[in-house]
């Protein structure tokens, strides 16, 4: 054989052991969402009518593997049908990076993952994806993970700028943390897994005219899941301290939640969640409300988002019981969630007389068809009872008789194509 072919067989024997050590996966996610809106996030006033809309996310998501290197690509374009430009029919937002990143595995034992990704943990209570929001959240980071048998250590770093500045700029950075380090640990012993978390992340804001500060405030805490049999039980206690905007913080949440599986069909579980607030009659500048920082919080007390999702921050805390109803049944599922709120914290009327704790009370229905593995659809609906403390912390004084939120969303996922 002469030397030119067998150059030749070699580089198509090279080529060929390298694409069987690849794989690509081309898959992409089309998510329109119906909203009927009257009385959600706040109680609707009088006088104001209510409002419907459709959201859509596309996402077109490129995975890539090879021996020790994966990659991930996603774009995405959301936006609100009928929401165009001014001067031409095209979509404000146009088409963002929701992540980017590239993981390599230094060792059996070790791999680092850097660039722009979703960081989630538990039960996405401090960190979460967010998925229900139709942007998401993802962070631009470097993760270290190091992950022997029964063990995975994660530390997380980032840095935050608006631009490539060539001198420190003279505003705030105030889109996001400036900074953030974390350390998460998660083992497993028996039937129990237990995760331990620190967090610190950094907030810059202007001391005095010109004088820009960072100020660090710290999340920590652990998290336990217990399932055997028909159980399933998890309980999460994080404090927070530190500083924010000049000012201490102190404050501390507690979560806990038993189910039980009645049958494969049918589950029930109750649960409750203390987020602590601070009084509206205390003068101290300290922030005592807890913050889930980073959570996917539409998961959480009620999903008509009127706690922590953009609000409630820095105010009275919640006390949250709820009730959870599972119910499947082939391709169907169906869920039902009353939630009794109430504030741990005191609530002052327009004469600064202390007023009931309780605020409220939320029923939420949900059902879920699955039409095939990657076409879903689903719809809920949810209404609020709120008391006169609830008009009062979310500043209503004329509410509507009637606060309610309905959803249809269809979520198409389908794999374009995988390489092997």
């Amino acid at each position: 054989m002469k030397l030119s072919n067998k150059i030749c067989l070699s580089l198509l024997v090279m080529i060929s052991a390298a694409s069987y050590a690849q794989e690509l996966d081309v898959n992409l996610q089309l998510r329109p969402r119906f909203e009927y809106r009257n009385g959600y996030k706040n109680l609707l006033s009088n006088g104001d009518d209510a409002t419907s809309f459709v959201s859509q996310r596309s996402r077109l998501n490129l995975n890539f593997h090879q021996e020790k290197l994966k990659t991930k690509l996603t774009l995405q374009n959301v936006r609100t049908w009928g929401d165009v430009a001014t001067t031409s029919p095209t979509d404000k937002n146009g088409i963002s990076v929701f992540e980017a990143w590239a993981q390599y595995d230094l060792s059996p034992e070790w791999t680092t993952r850097i660039g722009r990704q979703v960081i989630a943990y538990d039960n996405q209570r401090i960190f979460g994806e967010i998925d229900w929001s139709q942007q998401g959240q993802s962070h631009d980071a470097a993760l270290l993970t190091f992950h022997p048998k029964n063990h995975q250590l994660d530390l997380g770093f980032a840095l935050n700028s608006n631009a490539e500045n060539l001198v420190a700029p003279k505003t705030p950075y105030t889109t996001n943390y400036k900074s953030m380090q974390y350390a998460w640990y998660h083992t497993q012993f028996s039937k129990i897994n237990l995760s331990l978390l620190l967090l610190n992340t950094g907030y810059e804001f202007e001391k005095t005219v010109g004088d820009l500060e960072v100020d660090y405030k710290q999340t920590f805490g652990t998290y336990l899941s217990f399932k055997e049999n028909n159980w399933d039980t998890n309980l999460g206690i994080y404090g927070q301290s530190g500083e924010t905007a000049d000012k201490k913080v102190n404050a501390l949440y507690a979560g806990a939640f038993f189910g039980y599986s009645v049958s494969k069909q049918f589950k029930i579980g109750v649960g409750h969640e203390y987020l602590s607030g601070k009084d509206q009659d205390d003068s101290s500048t300290a922030i005592k409300s807890f913050s889930p920082i980073f959570g996917t919080n539409h998961a959480f007390n009620g999903f008509m988002d009127y706690f922590y999702v953009g609000n409630h921050q820095n105010s009275v805390g919640l006390n949250d019981t709820y009730l959870k109803l599972n119910y499947t049944s082939s391709k169907w599922q169906f869920g039902l969630i009353p939630h009794i709120f109430s504030a741990p914290n005191t609530v002052l009327d327009v004469n600064n007389n202390k007023m009931e704790s309780y605020l409220g009370t939320e029923i939420d229905l949900t059902a879920t068809y699955t039409i095939r593995k990657d076409i879903v659809a689903m719809a809920g609906y949810s209404q609020m009872f709120g008391s006169s403390s609830l008009e009062r912390v979310k500043n209503v004084s004329n509410p509507a008789d009637t606060n309610n939120w309905a959803w249809i969303m269809v979520s198409f996922s389908p794999r374009i194509f995988t390489l092997k």
